[in-house]
């Protein structure tokens, strides 16, 4: 039966790829002001689209490079073949292949792959999140100021718009209250890391289904919390997500400012 071995299988053998481009000559393309992509983060997601659709019938595959549909499907593996692209084309090590498997709104399997770390992570809905063959456990924190949170800033900052006040007053206002920040620059990783007890909490705006489809599975099964800015369950389209351990989770959700479209 087709499972969570064949998932990591195909992550690491489409990390083969992102290896060979993080050291080699890269082709930059702008998709907006500060959003990149290179011809690596394209084949890539062409090696995953094929090998997804041979091993994993019925699926739809919405990857971050090709996917032009919606995003709330019945039976679907949320694709991003390069999370942290910037950090891709800068050589910085922190990024990954994400592969998410989503049936009835639910997350059912995941993998995050950094090929330049070799850190392979991996949960299956009810059977707990791992890193390799270690069993991860989200950090045991439970006041925000010891917290060290992870976040993210959606491209829509250049515009000086919405999203960058709110990601403004977010920083200023949780600043004093955390122990400190750190920007990974790929949700996937971020998500990884907090499932692994390394970060305590994390919160971002604006991102998409294939930047947090398997990361999110990742932290439940870690004994963690998701959800969007209003504490509900997050949702594909929600304008924020917020994720941490029970305790952190909780105290982000009240110190988050609500964010306003205007």
């Amino acid at each position: 039966m087709t499972g969570i071995e064949t998932l990591k299988r195909i992550a690491v053998e489409a990390g083969e790829i992102v290896r060979r481009g993080y050291h080699s000559r890269k082709e930059v393309h702008h998709k907006g002001i500060v959003d990149l992509v290179t011809q690596y983060d394209v084949e890539t997601e062409k090696y995953l689209l094929d090998a997804l659709a041979d091993a994993f019938d019925g699926y739809t595959l919405v990857g971050e490079e090709s996917y032009r549909g919606e995003y709330e499907l019945e039976r679907a593996i949320y694709i991003d073949p390069i999370d942290g692209t910037t950090n891709f084309v800068h050589g910085i090590p922190h990024l990954a292949i994400s592969l998410g498997i989503w049936e009835a709104g639910e997350p059912r399997m995941a993998v995050i792959y950094n090929p330049i770390l070799d850190e392979l992570f991996w949960a299956e809905r009810g059977a707990g999140a791992w890193l390799g063959e270690e069993r991860l456990h989200v950090a045991p924190d439970r006041e925000l100021q010891n917290a060290l949170i992870a976040t993210g800033f959606p491209y829509a900052k250049v515009n000086r718009g919405p999203e960058y006040r709110w990601v403004v007053d977010a920083f200023s206002t949780l600043l004093p209250q955390i122990q400190d920040f750190r920007r990974l620059g790929s949700a996937a990783c971020d998500l990884s890391y907090l499932a692994r007890g390394i970060f305590a909490g994390f919160y971002e705006i604006d991102l998409k289904p294939w930047d947090v489809a398997a990361g999110i599975l990742l932290v439940q099964e870690a004994g963690g919390r998701v959800s969007n800015l209003d504490g509900e369950p997050y949702r594909f389209g929600d304008k924020g997500i917020v994720a941490g351990n029970p305790e952190v989770h909780q105290q982000l959700l009240e110190q988050l400012p609500q964010y306003t479209n205007n």
